[in-house]
């Protein structure tokens, strides 16, 4: 009998063949490669009947991290990558070849919004990037060699929440792929499969691991999708590190410990800071599902702040070019995730020089609140 809630599931998720000598847990197997017996052995992996010959193609360990997130996400298949980017790509070099064209939200990260715009021209992939809360603009856009639209379920870093459904929709009524990031909602909040997403891509960096100390990434969806994107994962090797996979799922088990405890602490400081004077905005989703709405909360301080000020007074609270460890951090957007976009871009997204993205730890929220206000107002 398979456990049904999220929290069984991620504790209890197991590949088969890994279990070997009765082990609580899975071996690293921190190997290049896999020994045969003889040459009726090796011939086996070639027919399918041995699933391992070398670690940039397949390893248990990797395959047991990508099994758990598709299972999290209630996708049939999944593989796991070197890091969020490299999940990124290999989503889109599965659906997109040379000629096709796909059109992305413009309020991406500021990772992918280089990536699909500057690098996919390489590959002789054409991008349109619009506005996706105008859907009836990204209907006119679609052409007849349009095969994959691409935006994130929780946008990075004002934390739009996208209509997955109406987007997965869409994209069916005209043949075409879609491919959703939820790296900030993770599968405890919200399930784009289930929604008609085809492929959902994870920055297992983020909080799938959680601990800040691998670096990862996870892509699931249709098999046939995923079995294309493996491919690209093994030719352009972007596979992950049998040790990285393993830190991962070791983090995993604890996710929904984590996002419940962080999504928390989230709404009570994005409620604190709504109420400060040196506060101009702060965004916050209202809803992303009935379990919380995220654990990041981005702020833009009045203008009579001084920044430099502000990050200087922070305390025990880390800056930090990334989100989703137990520790509260602080990003810059403007200097950081967004730093490659053009002055133009990041304006017409709303990224200026006042602009914070907050990752919400699991400490006490009382604390976190005190810190951040403190740290405002020694800036004013």
């Amino acid at each position: 009998m398979k456990p049904t809630s999220f929290d069984t599931k991620v504790v209890h998720y197991k590949q088969d063949q890994t279990e070997v000598q009765n082990s609580k847990r899975t071996p690293i197997y921190q190997t290049s490669a896999f020994t045969f017996k003889d040459l009726d052995h090796l011939e086996s992996y070639y027919e399918g009947a041995s699933p391992y010959l070398y670690s940039r193609e397949r390893n248990p360990n990797t395959d047991e991290l990508a099994g758990t997130v598709a299972e999290l996400e209630g996708a049939p298949a999944g593989v796991a990558t070197s890091s969020g980017m490299s999940a990124i790509l290999a989503g889109i070099l599965g659906t997109a070849k040379p000629g096709d064209h796909i059109i992305a939200a413009e309020d991406l990260y500021g990772g992918t919004h280089s990536l699909i715009t500057k690098e996919l021209a390489t590959f002789g992939i054409e991008v349109t990037m619009l506005d996706f809360t105008d859907l009836e603009g990204v209907k006119a856009a679609i052409r007849e060699e349009t095969k994959l639209l691409y935006t994130e379920s929780i946008s990075n870093p004002f934390l739009r929440v996208e209509n997955m459904e109406r987007l997965a929709e869409l994209a069916q009524s005209h043949g075409i792929r879609t491919m959703v990031d939820n790296t900030f909602a993770t599968p405890y909040l919200l399930q784009p499969y289930s929604m008609g997403i085809d492929l959902i891509v994870h920055s297992g960096t983020k909080y799938i691991g959680g601990h800040s100390d691998a670096t990862c990434g996870v892509l699931v969806g249709d098999a046939d999708l995923i079995q294309a994107a493996a491919k690209k994962v093994v030719t352009l090797g972007a596979n992950l590190s049998p040790f990285e996979a393993w830190l991962t799922q070791r983090g995993a088990k604890t996710l929904g410990l984590r996002m419940k405890k962080q999504s928390e602490n989230a709404k009570q400081v994005a409620e604190a800071l709504r109420k400060h004077k040196g506060i101009a905005k702060v965004f916050y989703p209202e809803y992303v599902s009935e379990r919380g709405n995220g654990a990041i909360v981005t702020i833009e301080l009045n203008e009579s702040v001084d920044v430099h000020a502000f990050f200087r007074s922070l305390g025990w609270i880390k800056i930090a070019p990334t989100l989703a460890g137990v520790e509260t951090t602080l990003s810059y957007p403007i200097r950081t995730s967004h730093r490659a976009l053009s002055d133009a871009e990041r304006l017409k997204i709303g990224v200026n020089d006042y602009v914070i993205r907050l990752s919400i730890g699991i400490e006490d929220s009382e604390d976190i609140i005190t810190q951040l206000t403190h740290s405002v107002e020694q800036a004013l």
